[in-house]
């Protein structure tokens, strides 16, 4: 299954086409040479690949990322009950 993930667009070069982004907490590089539209810092994209794929209002992706989080909090417990150890981190 591949996912596409929102990010958040923290800066733009212009010349190659770059962009830094937030993922979830995580800066990287992503392409924005696919999106057909005006991107902005701030903006919010779904990105697979290291590439930008479309723009997305801040809606959508705030609550794709809260789904994205939920999934990977139901997976870690599910991992530790199947480790035998029983015990969540309440970090977690």
């Amino acid at each position: 299954m591949c996912l596409a993930i929102p990010s958040q667009i923290t800066s733009i070069d212009s010349e190659t086409a770059m962009a830094t982004i937030d993922t979830m907490g995580i800066s990287r590089t992503a392409n924005l040479g696919l999106i057909e539209a005006d991107v902005s810092i701030g903006d919010w994209v779904l990105v697979h690949v290291g590439i930008a794929m479309t723009r997305i209002d801040e809606k959508e992706a705030l609550e794709t990322l809260d789904l994205y989080e939920q999934m990977i909090k139901t997976d870690m417990e599910r991992e530790a009950l199947e480790c035998g150890d029983g015990v969540l981190n309440a970090e977690s």
